[in-house]
């Protein structure tokens, strides 16, 4: 193993010698990506709504702002695509910070994966065909499409609450909590989807889930950016 002497520094304290390694340019620029990309998704919240008058974000799922033919579907996919290709690469960057850390390296690749399902994920018809009875097995697929991506989700958090320190575990089994929390109650409203009855707060329930996700993202790509790297052995 290499030796690590003190040495002073210019303060007057001891520091490690050799430094600890850091994420190469690439790595840092991949981890980068998993921040951008939740930036990019928040944005997509707020920005794709805009482009349907009478779409409600507290009253109405995110799946319906690509429900085939909606009015921001033509956007929302548009943009999805970014967003699909900056977390990927967040997810390979992840996997390449990993090193020894067994857990980590699994959540690169569920990220990864998750990504590439989520790329053929099935769009919902809106509403009011559903409740004509106009659904298809698009609509079922949606639904399986969503709970696994949710699965997905809770694999990486899981993985990542596992894989770094205790303070970032405890935050990752809060953020799963309020993941699952928030997804029972935006299921307690989804029939009404389908019958195109009222759903008030729907909409708040699944962009909270969302948005704890988006932050959790965030914060582990801010840890591993500051995560020093492990040194060979010499």
């Amino acid at each position: 193993m290499t030796s690590r002497n003190a040495v002073p520094s210019s303060t007057g304290t001891q520091s490690p010698w050799p430094p600890p390694a850091r994420q190469t340019a690439l790595q840092q620029a991949l981890l980068v990506c998993g921040i951008i990309s939740a930036l990019v998704y928040a944005a997509m919240l707020i920005i794709v709504p805009v482009f349907w008058p009478g779409y409600s974000s507290a009253s109405q799922t995110v799946s319906e702002l690509s429900a085939i033919g909606a009015p921001s579907r033509s956007l929302w996919v548009a943009l999805s695509r970014v967003w699909a290709v900056l977390y990927a690469a967040f997810g390979f960057g992840v996997w390449l910070t990993a090193g020894p850390n067994r857990a980590l390296r699994v959540v690169g690749p569920v990220i990864i994966f998750s990504n590439l399902i989520g790329l053929f994920w099935p769009p919902m018809h809106q509403r009011e065909v559903l409740a004509a009875g106009g659904g298809t097995l698009t609509d079922t697929l949606h639904i399986i499409w969503t709970a696994l991506n949710g699965v997905f989700t809770l694999v990486a958090m899981g993985f990542g609450a596992a894989a770094l320190s205790k303070p970032f575990r405890h935050y990752s089994i809060a953020t799963m909590v309020i993941l699952l929390a928030a997804g029972a109650l935006t299921s307690q409203q989804a029939p009404g989807v389908n019958a195109n009855r009222p759903t008030p707060w729907i909409g708040v329930w699944e962009r909270i889930n969302i948005g704890v996700w988006l932050l959790w993202v965030m914060v582990l790509a801010i840890m591993l950016l500051r995560l020093p790297l492990p040194r060979e052995g010499r």
